[in-house]
């Protein structure tokens, strides 16, 4: 979806794509930021070098190439400050071991990424804190979980694989009567279609490894700040000695800058296949916030400016047939859908999805979950790819 930009002053979204982050005046005209590979950086005299007093020190801190990708995330996010580290689960992990400390509680949300509740469950429990997970519907209600060592609240909206929806401004207004630091996992929308610092959230994350890099090739996550906590994420990142490679930054500027038209043809495309699945009788429902029978749909309406490409749906059986084996059939039959993690990429993936490690929110029972990602090819084809594969998975 397009809009007229009728602001005074103001650029479009695609318009802040294209120039965020780097003029190219300052290279010679270059309209791409050079890849400034470093790790040593010189200074001019001792006494420069004692006070540190250059921009630069040392390549763990910032190159040009890096700096550039930063100020870009800075300005699409609204953000005081911007980190980069090797890849999304880092962006989260660091963002919690930023503000928590032995002996804190910490509210995550039940849908979250698994790899974030495998990294909750040993190395915080290791660490003397505590993960307490909670529905992504309870909205305000958050308040009966919060004790007196409560630090944060961890979201994730659209929540991971079933794709629920957070009552984001809610659950951020109690956290913050409790001083407690709100942190957001933001990679499904983008900046472009939520932005989560406008929403009181304190820390937006991204795995830049998806959308913003769009090609199935970089790892790398971003990490953005509030003025209130950009210091302590600042301090925590630099003792910790993670940042991300001038060659990776490189690459997620360059994907940025395509960013909003690729985002606009994934969203088409997943909202025509979400409507298409919805129709078939050996669907039992389709998990998509864009579509108006999905339960967060409202919330999502209210607050989200689009959808990404990622959505759902659960595999209807005969009530008798092994779940792992129908979706297997199902995965097999298809030949445009490629079998594998991630998303974020122009082509289109399949994977079932095993939500066993769930504490709150029960799994579907009607059926298998599988999990697609709806790239840039024709939808069309990806529709006759699908059906075919409807079909492998109910021959006997």
């Amino acid at each position: 979806m397009s809009e007229i930009n009728d602001r005074p002053n103001a650029n479009g979204p695609n318009t802040q794509l294209v120039r965020a982050g780097y003029d190219p005046f300052d290279y010679h005209g270059f309209i791409n930021p050079p890849t400034v590979h470093a790790s040593t950086v010189l200074f001019p005299d001792a006494q420069t070098m004692a006070r540190h007093g250059q921009k630069y020190t040392y390549a763990t801190r910032g190159t040009p190439t890096t700096d550039a990708l930063c100020n870009a995330i800075n300005e699409l996010e609204g953000a005081a400050g911007t980190i980069l580290v090797p890849s999304g689960l880092a962006a989260v992990t660091i963002a919690f071991l930023a503000y928590l400390s032995p002996g804190d509680h910490a509210l995550v949300v039940d849908s979250v990424y698994g790899n974030v509740r495998h990294f909750c469950d040993t190395m915080l429990a290791r660490f003397g804190i505590e993960a307490e997970y909670y529905d992504p519907a309870i909205g305000a209600d958050i308040e009966t979980l919060f004790r007196g060592n409560t630090r944060l609240v961890h979201t994730e909206a659209p929540g991971s694989n079933t794709f629920e929806i957070q009552d984001i401004p809610a659950i951020a207004e109690v956290a913050h009567r409790h001083d407690a630091v709100v942190t957001m996992d933001n990679t499904w929308a983008t900046p472009l279609y939520f932005k989560p610092l406008d929403f009181g959230v304190d820390v937006s994350i991204q795995a830049s490894t998806k959308y913003p890099a769009g090609h199935a090739d970089v790892l790398m996550g971003t990490i953005s700040a509030n003025a209130k906590h950009w210091r302590q994420l600042k301090h925590a990142n630099g003792a910790l000695g993670l940042c991300g490679t001038p060659d990776d930054a490189y690459q997620v500027l360059r994907g940025l800058r395509t960013m909003g038209i690729r985002l606009e043809r994934h969203q088409a495309n997943a909202l025509a296949v979400a409507r298409w699945l919805e129709q078939r009788c050996d669907v039992v429902r389709v998990l998509f916030p864009a579509l108006e029978s999905f339960p967060g749909h409202e919330i999502w309406k209210r607050d989200f400016k689009g959808a990404g490409g990622v959505l759902s749906f659960v595999l209807a059986t005969d009530g008798r047939e092994d779940f792992s084996l129908r979706a297997q059939k199902f995965l097999d039959g298809l030949s445009l859908f490629g079998l594998g993690y991630s998303w974020g990429g122009y082509q289109s993936l399949a994977l079932v999805v095993d939500l066993g490690d769930r504490r709150v929110l029960r799994p579907p029972q009607e059926g298998p979950l599988v999990r697609l990602q709806i790239g840039l090819e024709d939808v069309g084809d990806l529709i006759a790819d699908l059906d075919r594969a409807f079909a492998a998975s109910a021959a006997a």
